[in-house]
């Protein structure tokens, strides 16, 4: 497809995306991943005003039509190191070292299938078992999660958004007792959610990867049911970007610096940092 780029990441993410829509029509409504995971998501639909040709990609669209609508949030609050830390602590006592490719395989999970990674990948479910494990780790998050910071960016994005009406959603695989506690800090900007999708609402069958917290999210937005190809989802974690990625959706992944390079290739635009996230290339209000 013919195209010019700048920077050079659009072209990147455009080579790369598999994705067509039937009958042409193009649009994307968006979805912010809080990660709690900041409907994390650090991935976004964009491009669009890049490419100086038609063509059938996605993420292209007419001029004058706007290619974000909603937001999904996934990504709010940092509390991915609490984990790290806490699971660290733990696996120390078994002479065994938690690293970031077992961290990938966790994030984003619901809490027992996180739980069961981790006894399984890290060789320790003869001494301890995934229940075990989180009980373990509740009494240590339980201190760590109300000193929770926002991610950088977060806040300026959410009231510029609010303050322009674009509807804002939050889903998250954290259920209700830690999502209070994350959030504890921050209730005034939670507060601007058009609503909240936790792990263990009723509609969540299953954890992510699998698609259900974000198709859940997309029906609760006023007037009925969001196209999931309207939605936009920012993740920092693998398996949220794949159930956005199964919804039918597009994401913006801001990942951990940590985190290996081949987790990104899935999602259809990586930032550093929510900083780093330009409405405008999104048909969104500017800032």
């Amino acid at each position: 497809m013919g195209y010019k780029k700048s920077p050079p990441i659009y072209a990147k993410i455009c080579n790369r995306s598999p994705y067509r829509q039937p009958g042409g029509e193009n649009r994307a409504e968006i979805f912010l991943p809080n990660q709690i995971s900041l409907c994390s998501q650090r991935n976004g639909e964009f491009l669009c005003t890049q490419l100086t040709q038609k063509t059938n990609h996605p993420r292209h669209f007419r001029h004058g039509r706007s290619l974000a609508r909603y937001l999904s949030l996934l990504y709010t609050t940092h509390t991915e190191k609490f984990y790290t830390e806490v699971q660290e602590k733990i696996l120390a006592r078994y002479n065994k070292t938690f690293d970031w490719s077992l961290k990938a395989k966790m994030m984003g999970r619901k809490a027992i299938e996180a739980a069961r990674v981790f006894v399984e990948e890290s060789g320790i479910s003869d001494s301890l078992s995934a229940e075990q494990f989180l009980v373990e780790r509740e009494e240590m998050l339980q201190e760590l999660f109300p000193t929770s910071e926002l991610m950088p960016g977060a806040d300026r994005l959410l009231r510029h958004l609010h303050a322009k009406g674009v509807p804002i959603a939050l889903a998250t695989g954290s259920h209700k007792r830690h999502f209070e506690l994350k959030t504890q800090r921050h209730g005034e900007l939670f507060a601007l959610m058009h609503h909240v999708v936790l792990g263990d609402d009723l509609e969540v069958k299953q954890g992510k990867p699998s698609p259900d917290v974000f198709l859940a999210a997309a029906k609760r937005f006023e007037g009925g049911p969001a196209d999931p190809s309207n939605v936009l989802v920012f993740e920092d974690a693998p398996s949220g970007v794949l159930a956005a990625k199964n919804a039918g959706m597009f994401v913006v992944m801001v990942p951990d610096p940590r985190l290996d390079k081949s987790f990104h290739d899935t999602a259809d635009l990586v930032l550093n940092s929510l900083m780093d996230f330009n409405p405008s290339e999104w048909g969104l209000p500017p800032f």
